[in-house]
């Protein structure tokens, strides 16, 4: 995946952010992006670059009234400890974290409230195909 030239993290909100990363992807841009359905995928651990891509992406999302369907996934699941990732949540991304992932990676599913589902590789499925776009970050 090329390096994304585009800020995802501006003060002030941009429509073609989110326009542009598609584009950098060589994704049909989805004109109309309001009520549109974005699914995010997150495999890689906290220290990775692409976390912060994500985090980026998804406020951009919900900027341009985008619904955010993000999946957290193998070593994404130590992301869930990240409050970034609670406050998208709060915002109206839909937070779904692996549960087999949590146990293999000892990250506690306890504490959270409905802003969390902890689920399987079927809710992926469903998210990957009920969605306009799905973009994996591994």
């Amino acid at each position: 995946m090329p390096t994304c030239g585009v800020s995802l993290d501006r003060s002030s909100s941009s429509p073609y952010i989110l326009h542009d990363f598609l584009l950098l992807y060589r994704m049909p841009p989805m004109v109309d992006l309001e009520g549109k359905k974005l699914g995010l995928l997150l495999s890689t651990p906290p220290s990775h670059h692409h976390v912060e891509v994500v985090i980026g992406l998804s406020r951009e999302a919900l900027r341009s009234n985008v619904k955010v369907y993000l999946y957290l996934i193998d070593e994404g699941v130590k992301n869930l400890e990240n409050p970034k990732f609670l406050d998208l949540a709060s915002a109206g991304v839909k937070l779904n974290v692996c549960a087999y992932g949590c146990q293999q990676h000892k990250v506690s599913t306890e504490g959270y409230g409905q802003e969390v589902t902890f689920c399987g590789l079927v809710v992926l499925s469903q998210i990957i195909t009920g969605c306009d776009r799905f973009v994996a970050f591994n």
